[in-house]
């Protein structure tokens, strides 16, 4: 019989869950939380911009940060995921794998997943579930799995 595992992540919490048979109730195996992913973006920089004077005048103005610190965060707790599954992939840990994510998020997973997950991936479903509960997520999901 075929292990099916089931992700349901947004950029600050995941949960994994095991389907043991088609029709029957998922079953928690881990959570992840990232809570860096909730902090407001004043919380994840260091300092202040920096200010800049304008080229051709006597205005001065903030300069914004380069980098996204919010985006920055959901990045690295989606590698963590991929790092995870990928784990559990390479001990055989499960066969199929359906992932419920956040639509942003989950093209960040699509992104980082490598080809050994990807070709295990059964079926992708763009909805912000994690917060609910293992019999309201398998509801979203196919009735074949």
């Amino acid at each position: 019989m075929a292990i099916s595992w089931v992700l349901a992540a947004d950029s600050s919490h995941a949960k994994i869950l095991r389907a043991d048979n088609r029709v029957g109730p998922l079953v928690p195996i881990e959570e992840l939380e990232h809570p860096q992913s909730r902090l407001k973006d004043t919380e994840l920089y260091a300092d202040e911009p920096g200010r800049a004077f304008d080229r051709g005048g006597q205005g001065r103005h903030a300069m914004e940060n380069e980098v996204d610190a919010k985006k920055e965060e959901s990045l690295r707790f989606a590698r963590t995921l991929c790092e995870r599954l990928r784990q559990a992939a390479a001990e055989k840990t499960f066969d199929k794998l359906y992932i419920l994510a956040a639509p942003a998020f989950l093209g960040e997973l699509r992104e980082c997943l490598d080809d050994q997950v990807k070709s295990l991936v059964a079926g992708e479903v763009a909805k912000d579930v994690v917060k609910q509960e293992p019999e309201e997520i398998r509801e979203k999901l196919p009735d074949f799995l």
